[in-house]
């Protein structure tokens, strides 16, 4: 049976198929508990509402037996560290290059549940990072991979590039055993020494703001992926100049991992990055309006932290530029609608011109 799934699921485009235990490990469970008690979590809400359904599956839905992890390789066929040094181009994170994973996964999970369910008359559920899940978690314990000392999941054949899903069932499968404690597990998230990772740091090492405070234990409002993306306020003035040029998200933990030497590009068109976004200049993006930017990221995650948080971003790469051709273009944007606009429109004009008044936080 389990053969028949792993099969059903490759012939579907998945890239890496695992069985877990509805059952997560007290040391995962701890590491929630001690992540959301740190506020860590910062402005994501989402992770400290249901906090109990996330810590156990089983009380998300009472009926599930067994947990059905996949994992969608979106590999990128570059280095996305080498944009880093493009300062009059914005850089976004190689997981949104593109259409959202979600939709792209969400119809696949949905055709695979469905084939499980008539197969093997049992009742399903499916969850893309939309559910209180704990995905990396049960993909480690379903053997797709482990977690990582940056806290994301690594496989050996996909490095750090999986997109995960699961499918809750009421079908009883023998999982794979949980693997056993690491030294310096039962951090944050249950993520710590990993299984293959040994003493190597680099994506602890490389992080730009210091996020990390140690192995597995990541402070996420330092991270510069939940400033650009689910931080709502003005990013704080001591990680502006971390950022560079980085608009929406960061890879930099992701990318210098040993592991991806092993990696492969993705197949799925859906991830191939769009020419539009690929490297797109500061100028153009400083000039999008709320309908323009809904077209240039239609069906794109970026979409969903809107304008406004967008431009923001922008505003914060291009003071980072240092390119005074951009003040002509940032100097509207100090009338802008949106004070979240129009306040980061006077920090970027105060480091372009050396003229530094106050910046708000």
């Amino acid at each position: 049976m389990k053969q028949e799934i792993q099969q059903h699921a490759l012939s579907l485009g998945f890239s890496a198929v695992g069985f877990a235990s509805p059952d997560l490990a007290p040391e995962t469970q701890a590491g929630l508990h001690d992540f959301l008690a740190g506020d860590y979590h910062g402005d994501m809400g989402w992770m400290a509402a249901n906090a109990d359904k996330r810590a156990d599956p089983k009380a998300l839905w009472p009926e599930v037996q067994s947990i059905i992890m996949v994992g969608h390789n979106y590999g990128p066929d570059f280095n996305p560290m080498e944009k880093l040094s493009h300062r009059d181009r914005g850089t976004i994170s190689a997981y949104a290059l593109n259409d959202d994973y979600h939709d792209v996964m969400k119809k696949r999970l949905k055709e695979m549940a469905g084939w499980i369910a008539t197969t093997y008359a049992c009742e399903v559920k499916i969850f893309v990072d939309t559910a209180p899940v704990m995905e990396k978690a049960l993909a480690a314990q379903s053997g797709i991979g482990w977690q990582g000392k940056h806290t994301c999941l690594v496989s050996r054949e996909f490095g750090s590039w999986l997109f995960l899903g699961c499918i809750f069932t009421t079908l009883p499968i023998n999982p794979l055993p949980p693997p056993l404690p690491h030294a310096g597990e039962g951090s944050a998230l249950g993520a710590g020494e990993g299984t293959h990772c040994g003493t190597c740091t680099k994506c602890l090492d490389i992080c730009p703001t210091h996020a990390f405070l140690e192995s597995g234990k990541l402070d996420a409002r330092k991270c510069i992926a939940y400033l650009t993306i689910e931080h709502k306020g003005q990013i704080p003035l001591e990680f502006r100049k971390a950022i560079g040029n980085r608009i929406y998200g960061c890879d930099d933990c992701l990318a210098v991992c040993p592991w991806n030497k092993f990696a492969q590009a993705s197949q799925e068109m859906a991830y191939h990055p769009r020419k539009a976004l690929e490297s797109p200049l500061l100028r153009d993006l400083l000039q999008l309006d709320d309908a323009a930017f809904r077209k240039l990221f239609a069906k794109s995650p970026v979409k969903r932290i809107g304008r406004n948080r967008f431009v923001r971003n922008v505003l914060v790469a291009a003071g980072n530029s240092g390119d005074a051709s951009l003040i002509t273009t940032i100097t509207p944007l100090l009338q802008d609608f949106s004070p979240l606009v129009a306040e980061m429109a006077g920090w970027a004009l105060s480091e372009i011109t050396g003229d530094r008044p106050l910046a708000a936080d």
